[in-house]
Parts: C-alpha cells; structure tokens; sequence
C-alpha cells in the first residue's frame, strides 16, 4: 500500500491536472481495499453463506493454478475478497469521433495513455458522458467488474464477478493476473489483447484438467457465442472504418453508416434468434452500440489471435511466451506491433 500511495504522490507531483479525478481514484481505490478481508478469514467466519464459501474455495484453486501451472504472479492478488455492495467495481467512459473508430484518450504520468477513463461512482462516469456527448462524442459508459493495479497493490476478488461461471472465473482472475506480468504504456490494444489470450487460454487449460464436465459444456457456449458475436462485430468495424477512410463527403458518410448501424443490429437479431436460442445477453450491447463501443471492442480482441500464435511459436512454455511479450512491451509502439505481427507471419 505505501508504494502505491508513493505512486499516487508521483502523479501529483508530475503535475496531474485533473486533481478531483484523481481524488475520486485514490478514494475509490482505498475504499475497496479498505472493503477486503483475507479469504481465510471469510471461510472461518459462520455467517458466510454455502454459496459464497464454495466460490471462494473454487477461487483459491484456480490462484493456485495460476501460480505453478500458468506462472502467472505469486502475491497477495486474489488472496482477499470484498463485497462491494454495487453491481460494478468501477464505470469505464469511452468517447470516439462521430466518424472514427479512433478511440479518445487520456494520459497520465506513470501510467502512459489509455483509451477509456474510470469512475467509481456511476453517476459521475454518467456526467463525464454526458459532457463528452454535448461536445459532439460518440459516448457509452459501461459497468467493469475487475481492473488491476499491476501488482501496486493486493487486488481481492470482489462480488462483482465471484458468481461468474466457473471457466469465466478462472479467465477473469488469470486476466487480471496477465496485468502484472507485462504493460505497455500508451498501448490499451496490446495490454488488453494480451490479457485477453491469457484469459483464454488459461481458462481452457482449467477446465481440461480441473472442471466438471458440466463446466466444460457451458463455456464451450458461451466461447461460441463471444465467437460469433466478435466476428459480427469485427465485420462491421472494418466496413465502418473503409467507410470513414473514404472520399465521400461527411452527410454521405453519415448515411451510410447509419445504414451500416442498422444493418449490424438486424444481423444480431438474425444471430439471436436462429443461433443462440433467444440468447439475450448481448441486447444492452448493441441497444447501444456506436463508434466508441466498437473502438473498444477493438482493443480487446484485434490482437488476441497474434498472441495466441506467439504461445504457440514459443513452444506453449508460459515463461518463454511472458518474455517475449515483455520485450514486445518495452520497445516503442510502432516497432511492437511491427514485430508481433511480423514475426507472427
């Protein structure tokens, strides 16, 4: 906790402009960790519930796969658990141009740029959203049910996600985990596609060898859906990003990309109703899908397939994948994503 509040002390001294948002970090973050208890302390306690204590147990399994089967980071991360009393950890904003699929960013010292700016209160990532939109942003503010301060501090598990699916669990906390392994500054595409394989991966490697079979049968759904809805997806993004890119004026853009718009969403409905059975989990998303939802769509899934044959060039041995992706990450961005997919090639 001290070298995460020297790290805090950093970014004033470097002179962060926005000192109320700041605050709201700093005292947002303390009250959560201030919310956590050792896990050990919960499974002693008789007034925790049948339910909970299973999935704390389940929960320390997995912490314990990630350390001698996917060498992810030994620590105090994951080792607490916190009941938050909300339904999220923190509300991300992202805003991107009406035609653009360019993401806004915000930068900070220490921690380089990102494309997304997160909010402990709802209603205040609500009024950055609403002020984003009046400037002529395309806006959404969603619910994150997990971030990682890169191994600053202990991160818990939290009620937000502890109810997940057993092999959306065990991918969550080994997301997380990836965090602490390698971080890019300025780059939010290559951290979160990162984590975004590792997640993958490492929840396959459990369920293979620690899930039931009743396990298995429901992330294999679910990994089918995230399929086809990121093929949709990725559809629409490249023809809207063709579209921006093009000589037509703005009014014939806009358009066209409202034909694009409506299209996408009707391709969902298809989708849902002949595939997924009625399957209703990804109604919020496209109720509200726009330019910055796609933008960071983007970021979380263009380069998951890159990494994933990288671990497979690097023999399927974590530690030799993890080096390499940390030097990927110490070069200049350009250079990085030059040789990630070059060498992938």
């Amino acid at each position: 906790m001290r070298r995460f509040l020297l790290a805090l002390l950093t970014l004033c001294l470097s002179g962060c402009a926005d000192l109320s948002y700041l605050g709201q970090s700093v005292g947002g973050h303390l009250r959560l960790m201030s919310a956590a208890r050792p896990v050990d302390e919960w499974l002693a306690d008789d007034a925790t519930s049948p339910a909970l204590r299973a999935r704390l147990q389940l929960s320390q399994r997995m912490r314990d796969y990630a350390i001698t089967e996917l060498h992810l980071p030994d620590n105090r991360s994951y080792r607490s658990y916190a009941d938050l009393h909300r339904s999220a950890a923190v509300w991300n904003v992202v805003a991107a141009p009406e035609l653009s699929l360019s993401p806004k960013t915000w930068c900070f010292p220490i921690m380089g740029c990102v494309s997304y700016r997160g909010y402990f209160d709802q209603a205040a990532a609500k009024q950055l959203g609403d002020q984003l939109k009046a400037e002529g942003w395309e806006v959404v503010v969603y619910p994150v049910p997990a971030y990682s301060t890169l191994g600053w501090t202990a991160d818990p598990l939290l009620n937000t996600f502890v109810g997940y699916p057993e092999g959306t669990l065990a991918g969550m906390i080994f997301h997380e985990l990836a965090h602490q392994v390698a971080y890019a500054a300025d780059d939010t595409a290559f951290n979160e596609s990162f984590a975004t394989a590792v997640q993958e991966m490492g929840a396959d490697a459990w369920l293979q060898s620690q899930g039931s079979e009743q396990a298995r049968e429901a992330y294999r759904v679910d990994q089918a859906r995230r399929a086809q809805f990121a093929a949709l997806t990725h559809d629409y993004q490249a023809r809207l990003t063709a579209l921006y890119a093009g000589q037509q004026s703005d009014a014939d853009k806009r358009a066209a990309k409202a034909k694009l718009m409506s299209e996408l969403r009707a391709d969902y409905g298809r989708l849902k109703a002949e595939s997924w059975q009625g399957y209703a989990g990804y109604d919020n998303w496209f109720a509200q899908a726009n330019n910055a939802s796609l933008a960071i769509l983007a970021s979380y899934s263009d380069g998951v397939p890159d990494f994933k044959t990288l671990f497979e060039r690097e023999g399927r041995d974590w530690p030799r994948f993890y080096a390499e992706v940390k030097r990927l990450a110490a070069l200049p961005k350009a250079q990085r994503h030059a040789e990630l997919t070059s060498e992938i090639r």
